[in-house]
């Protein structure tokens, strides 16, 4: 069998390894510039979704909640994702996007937001919540896929640059920085950055992630602490991973408007990472070279969407094609016009 390196060692390139292992393919390296998660995986918010505009990422997603449910409750706290809408335009297109989701087999409903314990709810025209997403700590998770993917026979290479490693197959799962391997691969570094409060007593254990589906406001619970994100009003496209904070006042307000129980806190930390962004905020995942093979441009949702992937990747890899249908995610696609784009990026 071909020797296989795998370059990245966040959540994709763990789960690819992983599921390598796991078919079978015995002269397979994991391999990383610096260490096991300490990049994009590293920074994550944390949430897994099914609740996706189209339906490739949404089956994409189911495939990798079953994942994350085996994993059990210890790694997988499936709280749920409650998306809210303040206007009339956010309930139509939130209640459209269920429609397709609950078609896919996606457990989402409508709901009655007042049962989440301190949300303020009187501006809130319409809920959608899905008690089979949830979150996990990515960093942490990575690292026990690692472990397990060590167990079975992998060679894991910290500080290790995989190019200049001998293989016949490279696959590229380095995230944004997938564009340094020689491949014209339509990447775009977008920075992006979570702010984390004080500790808040008394938080409900079961607190799901909260979207306000027209701003992209969000939040969720960490130990004792709210984990904060919203998407910037200007794009901060680069590596410059620098903390803005100048938007913390206004994260705050939100976030006393939405929780009024988190109303007197504080940010207490706060930290900016990459998502590699693709023109349509889909993945590439197949061939893209010779002995090159490409799993990247998640576009923020590599944690979420990585056991899927890992194992359809490891499936092509050794048998020539996946149970999972790629097609969609095919480099090719961009000769011509993009014609169904994944709108809901957080």
């Amino acid at each position: 069998m071909a020797r296989i390196v795998v370059a990245g060692s966040g959540s994709v390139g763990a789960c690819i390894a992983y599921h390598l292992a796991l078919l079978g393919a015995e002269d397979v390296v994991l391999a990383d510039r610096s260490e096991i998660a300490s990049g994009s995986t590293g920074k994550a918010m944390g949430g897994v979704r099914q609740q996706f505009s189209t339906a490739a990422e949404v089956r994409l997603a189911q495939e990798s909640i079953a994942f994350f449910e085996e994993l059990g409750a210890e790694w997988f706290q499936q709280v749920g994702y409650l998306f809210i809408a303040t206007t009339a335009e956010g309930r139509d297109e939130l209640e459209a996007r269920r429609e397709l989701q609950a078609e896919l087999g996606v457990p989402v409903r409508r709901v009655d937001p007042s049962s989440v314990p301190g949300l303020q709810v009187n501006d809130i025209l319409g809920a959608a919540f899905c008690p089979t997403d949830g979150v996990a700590d990515p960093p942490a998770l990575t690292r026990e896929v690692v472990r397990r993917t060590v167990e079975l026979g992998v060679e894991l290479r910290e500080h290790t640059d995989a190019r200049e490693l001998e293989r016949d197959v490279l696959v590229i799962a380095a995230g944004a920085y997938s564009g340094d391997f020689g491949v014209g691969l339509p990447i775009r570094p977008l920075v992006r950055q979570l702010l984390e409060t004080e500790p808040i007593a008394d938080l409900p254990d079961d607190l799901p992630m909260v979207i306000e589906a027209e701003t992209g406001f969000h939040f969720r619970r960490r130990d004792d602490c709210l984990r904060i994100a919203m998407t910037d009003a200007v794009p901060r496209w680069g590596f410059d991973q620098v903390v803005d904070e100048t938007v913390f006042g206004d994260r705050l307000e939100r976030l006393a408007h939405r929780y009024p129980p988190a109303g007197e806190t504080r940010i207490a930390r706060a930290w900016a990472g990459l998502y590699d962004m693709t023109p349509d905020a889909h993945p590439i995942i197949g061939p893209v070279g010779d002995g090159l093979y490409a799993a990247c441009g998640f576009s923020g949702h590599g944690f979420m969407q990585s056991p899927a992937v890992g194992r359809a990747v490891a499936e092509e890899l050794v048998h020539g094609e996946s149970s999972l249908d790629l097609s969609p995610y095919r480099l090719d696609r961009f000769s011509s016009e993009i014609t169904f784009p994944e709108s809901l990026i957080l």
